[in-house]
């Protein structure tokens, strides 16, 4: 918000804190954090973007949403767990990861460096980077498919180094991501987590000034069948500022369309939705999101809804004819139900693969986490320039599906 000649923001509030549950550390109602109008959220230059792809290239989970990819958003199973960090879906073991400061790796590889300065909200794993920089900040990069071995434990490290490569090892669910939590000191002396969400957008935009226009279906939703959802890409933006865009296209999963920023849904049948977002500026420029709504039964809410986790690489520079890496995997089906159907929207011919699901018991239990065969590729070549929606689907025995979709520019 923009009032007054600052920039306001709610980074966090109490209604996200369990009492065994606080990594923003806060004791308040609310935590707000003003940046003078028009003034850069974090240092230029000091801040880049975390992964080498493209801005929204697959499913995310942001700070302070509740979790879904990988069928975690359980009602009647479970709390909500609001994700405290940033999550970056990406294609497991090819995605890099670099720093996104420069910093000293504290940790690395389960081992932390000898230091009683060391604060609490550093917690060795395995596959965890933990980078302290000049601000005394503390980042964590979580569930890493394989570190570097230039990295070294007290080691220094250079912003937009390699650090390794995204995957989803450790606490991960199951979907290949990149965690990146960033924590800070807070008033009460203790570090909490601060909203990165706005770094990482100020860091890709002077990455990619070429990036006029961003459609945002995000976040997604969850319902219940039969209720009103409404889809808002009132958050996509112009380089031109928000008037600039002229037009917003709705295209649902059951062929219907609609145009407007804001639109309504209901939903008859439980699963995983993906609704597709098109806006347009004033120059004639187009770009695609992707409203994902998650239905559960009302009258069955402890039988889970199943999800689908679908990615690509390259994501820059593809031009027509070369290879495209696709990868997808399925959540809350057991491994025999179904595959996965995919649509390149060439008008090539269909495409099938069976991943490893994970499999989500009744009472939240994962199994099938850390399947090294858990995501399957899958290849394609698009002849032509363009922009395509790709699709893929998989049903289970219920008759519930779950869908995915990607936008694929080729040059």
């Amino acid at each position: 918000t923009v009032a007054g000649g600052l920039q306001i923001d709610c980074a966090a509030t109490k209604g996200l804190v369990r009492p065994d549950w606080n990594p923003w550390a806060l004791d308040k109602d609310a935590r707000l954090r003003i940046w003078p109008a028009g003034a850069p959220w974090i240092r230029p230059g000091t801040f880049t973007y975390p992964v080498k792809q493209h801005w929204f290239v697959g499913e995310t989970q942001m700070a302070n949403e509740p979790c879904f990819v990988n069928a975690c958003d359980l009602p009647g199973l479970t709390a909500v767990y609001y994700h405290y960090g940033l999550d970056f879906g990406g294609a497991e073991g090819l995605t890099e990861v670099v720093a996104a400061t420069d910093g000293i790796v504290v940790s690395v590889r389960g081992k932390t460096i000898d230091s009683p300065d060391i604060p609490t909200v550093v917690q060795p794993r395995g596959d965890v980077v933990y980078l302290r920089d000049g601000r005394g900040w503390y980042y964590r990069y979580s569930h890493l498919h394989s570190i570097d071995p230039a990295i070294k434990l007290g080691g220094r490290v250079k912003m937009g180094q390699k650090l390794g490569l995204l995957g989803k090892e450790g606490s991960s669910g199951g979907w290949a991501h990149l965690h990146l939590d960033v924590s800070v000191p807070q008033p009460s002396g203790r570090y909490g987590v601060t909203d990165a969400y706005a770094f990482a957008w100020q860091a890709y935009r002077a990455k990619h000034p070429e990036a006029r226009l961003k459609a945002v279906a995000r976040p997604h939703r969850i319902a219940w069948v039969g209720d009103e959802v409404s889809l808002d890409a009132d958050r996509s933006w112009s380089a031109d500022g928000p008037k600039h865009i002229v037009r917003y296209d709705w295209t649902f999963s059951d062929g219907a369309k609609a145009e407007g920023p804001v639109v309504k849904r209901r939903y008859d049948r439980p699963g995983e939705y993906s609704e597709i977002l098109q806006v347009t500026d004033a120059d004639g420029r187009v770009d695609y999101d992707f409203a994902v709504v998650v239905v559960y039964d009302r009258k069955q809410p402890k039988v889970v809804s199943p999800t689908i986790h679908a990615v690509y690489w390259p994501s820059g520079k593809i031009a027509a004819g070369g290879e495209v890496t696709f990868m997808v995997r399925s959540f809350a089906f057991s491994p025999e139900e179904g595959c996965e159907r995919w649509d390149f929207g060439d008008g090539s011919p269909a495409a099938e693969s069976r991943s490893m699901p994970v499999e989500v018991k009744p009472n939240g239990s994962r199994l099938h986490q850390h399947d090294e065969n858990g995501y399957v590729p899958v290849k394609h070549r698009f002849a032509k320039p363009g922009d395509y929606i790709v699709s893929v689907s998989r049903t289970n025995n219920r008759g519930e599906t779950a869908t995915a979709r990607l936008h694929v520019h080729v040059e």
